[in-house]
């Protein structure tokens, strides 16, 4: 098995390398691959000493399988010629997943759509995972109708700028305009501002959230509406989910459809605090789910809180389990 990570330096790159150590992927060689300020550096995996090379060194490798967290244009550019070489690309930017020919793949909800011929899959976003993974069992037993959604972001969603925009606002120092991610300060504020506008006055992250959720749960006419904020938090993503259903409920049902959901963890009992939080979901591979309230001023309508950390089960962890489901099926 020889496998690459492309933004292997990169925040998301990094947790990938945690991931695969810590679910002992089978590697019997592993490419590192970044752009050029970064060739010919070396990096340690697994015990073992790498040397990072270029997109082009990488494809005459032809590796299995090729991880990608670089951004949507090198993937755009480079994901087409790694999968000509007989590579599977796996894609943790925005670039295919709403490519009616590439699947976008939860492995717990999904992954059993792919086929041998599926050579770029799509990793979808992360708040969009952390979600569908709690509501596709929910939404098989009950139907969904439409979905509020309010998400309290990470600043690791970002980057690495924004960890140090962050990092540097704590210690009070002032930045200048080129060194900050966000247009505002982020220590002890909220920004209504993940990722551009968009002409409908959405973020392009709000939208993630309503095209993929549909994609994913197959239901093309779901009603989805989103506000996507970003918080000065870095264990991982919150959300505060409403969801309407076509069919009625009991709490008691829907908290046992959860438990059995496999990577949902629920975290649900007031009487002694104990909920979902980004403090305690970080460096965990499971979605967390509590505060599950009916909503009483809407008839079948359910109030819950998800939270889980973005660089794992919303991006790295994701994709290392897609990977592994390809290993499984013998599809690579």
């Amino acid at each position: 098995m020889k496998l690459a990570i492309v933004g292997v330096t990169g925040l998301v790159g990094t947790v990938m390398q945690q991931v695969l150590k810590e679910r002992k992927f089978p590697i019997t060689e592993f490419i590192p691959v970044a752009s050029p300020r970064s060739v010919g550096k070396k990096i340690k995996f697994n015990g073992k000493t790498y040397k990072i090379v270029g997109m082009k060194e990488a494809i005459a490798l032809r590796p299995d399988i090729a991880i990608f967290s670089a951004g949507g244009g090198t993937s755009l550019t480079w994901a087409p010629k790694f999968a000509e070489v007989g590579t599977t690309v796996i894609d943790n930017s925005s670039a295919w997943r709403m490519d009616p020919k590439k699947k976008l793949v939860v492995p717990e909800i999904n992954a059993d759509q792919l086929t041998k011929n599926d050579k770029i899959i799509a990793n979808p976003n992360c708040s969009t995972i952390q979600m569908v993974a709690a509501l596709a069992p929910l939404h098989a037993e009950y139907g969904i109708k439409r979905l509020v959604i309010s998400t309290y972001q990470s600043i690791t969603g970002t980057g690495v700028k924004a960890v140090k925009q962050y990092e540097a606002e704590v210690k009070g120092k002032t930045l200048a305009s080129e060194e900050m991610a966000y247009p505002h300060p982020i220590f002890g504020n909220c920004l209504p501002h993940c990722d551009v506008f968009l002409e409908n006055d959405y973020t392009k992250e709000e939208m993630k959230l309503v095209h993929e959720t549909r994609k994913i749960l197959r239901d093309k006419k779901l009603k989805i509406t989103a506000t996507a904020v970003r918080v000065p938090v870095q264990g991982g993503h919150s959300e505060a989910v409403n969801a309407s259903f076509k069919k009625p409920f009991e709490i008691k049902d829907i908290k046992r459809i959860l438990r059995k959901a496999k990577g949902v963890k629920v975290q649900d009992n007031v009487k002694k605090n104990i909920y979902p939080m980004p403090r305690t979901a970080h460096n965990y591979d499971d979605v967390f789910v509590g505060r599950i309230r009916r909503d009483d001023s809407e008839k079948n309508a359910l109030n819950l809180w998800i939270v889980s950390d973005n660089l794992r089960k919303g991006a790295a962890t994701n994709a290392v389990q897609i990977a592994e489901y390809l290993m499984k099926k013998k599809l690579v």
